[in-house]
């Protein structure tokens, strides 16, 4: 198990930038692939972007690509959202989740969650 909290959300207007940040426990992080999730209201919650074991393979979801670029430390057991040229769409709560070994493409696949960090995109 990993212990994962979020940090880095709030309101920025369209065209700004927010980092967000997802500190996990323990000392297994680098056994973990690490993805990020949003929910907006009244949607489901969707695939933000993911990233492997050691940083090597990343996917994003078409609608974040090219505006933002997802990263991890291992040695301080973080994973980072970069979220540049925001979107009033952007605006969800982000979630970031830990899957053990490899990386899953549903929500389903992550047993291990943060509680979540606001994102509002103002126009």
């Amino acid at each position: 198990q990993v212990q994962l909290v979020e940090s880095g959300g709030g309101l920025v207007q369209a065209g700004g930038s927010l980092r967000l940040s997802c500190a996990a426990s323990g000392r297994t992080f680098s056994s973990y692939a690490m993805g990020w999730f949003r929910q907006a209201p009244g949607k489901e919650r969707e695939l933000v972007a993911t990233i492997t074991r050691s940083g090597s393979s990343i996917y994003y979801a078409d609608s974040v690509k090219g505006r933002f670029t997802i990263s991890r430390d291992n040695a301080k057991n973080t994973v980072y959202l970069q979220m540049n040229s925001l979107k009033p769409e952007d605006t969800a709560v982000y979630y970031c989740a830990a899957r053990f070994w490899t990386v899953g493409s549903t929500d389903l696949e992550y047993k291990n969650w943060g509680q979540g960090t606001q994102v509002t995109v103002s126009s």
